[in-house]
């Protein structure tokens, strides 16, 4: 396999991409190709999965809000037992092992055990998603600044709260992932922040799978909207003006490739 080192006892972070099988990267493919132990999580798609060696053991240690198949620290200790008899041990995580993925935790718990570890990019899906949907995070006449957050924080964390209110002057274009069941917060605190109710937000869900679906409203309007077409999880949102492309550029979907083994 070129490129990729099979030193025994080594753990990869690998970045699966939003879904799409068509983004995942030559070089993680040809790492599922030749692992030994695939330890993956919950929003990995089923076309990812059909990648990886039939002789791989496969491992799920998803996590999905109230049903965690292992806790962060047992998904840790796994990857370092594996790797003390395997080769090529993969964490295979949804979009980006270091965007909101717990990668550097992992990561940093890992070589703290002595065992090397590398980091195979995926993209994340705040970025592939609305680019998916015709959303555009910059413009030279809409955006030239862009956040990227987290809806959803650990209990316990290193510092306060995401201060939502600076947020909202932050940055022309917001991204929040995970902000779904806290939307109702979310949204009071940017109107506190100075975003007016008239301020553009789309909810993605599913980005760049066959079955995304899109929600598009107003700050003032987009809570009703979830409540009466019951929009659910896992999704993300983008708020601001750049919106306002979509309906000029949503017209010309990517094509989603269905591949499978």
């Amino acid at each position: 396999m070129n490129n990729i080192e099979t030193q025994t006892g080594k753990v990869y972070l690998l970045g699966a991409g939003p879904g799409d099988p068509g983004l995942m990267t030559l070089k993680g493919k040809a790492l599922l190709e030749h692992a030994d132990v695939v330890v993956y999580d919950a929003l990995v798609s089923e076309a990812i999965l059909a990648m990886i060696n039939p002789r791989a053991e496969r491992i799920n240690a998803g996590k999905r809000r109230g049903r965690h198949s292992k806790l962060q620290g047992e998904t840790t200790r796994l990857l370092i037992e594996k790797a003390q008899d395997h080769a090529i041990v993969v964490r295979l995580k949804g979009g980006d092992p270091f965007v909101f993925g717990r990668g550097g935790e992992e990561m940093q718990d890992i070589l703290e055990a002595g065992i090397p570890v590398e980091v195979i990019p995926g993209i994340t899906s705040g970025i592939a998603a609305p680019a998916y949907a015709g959303i555009p995070l910059t413009h030279r006449h809409y955006s030239s600044s862009v956040i990227f957050v987290t809806g959803h924080e650990a209990a316990g964390k290193y510092r306060p709260q995401v201060n939502w209110p600076a947020i909202a002057q932050g940055a022309e274009t917001i991204v929040i992932y995970m902000g779904i069941h806290n939307l109702s917060h979310i949204i009071h605190q940017l109107q506190v922040g100075g975003l007016t109710e008239q301020t553009p937000i789309a909810l993605i869900r599913w980005g760049t799978c066959p079955q995304q679906e899109e929600l598009m409203g107003t700050l003032g309007t987009i809570q009703q909207k979830v409540e009466e077409t019951g929009f659910e999880a896992p999704a993300i949102a983008i708020i601001g003006s750049i919106i306002e492309l979509h309906d000029i550029l949503s017209h010309s979907q990517p094509v989603v490739i269905n591949q499978q083994r």
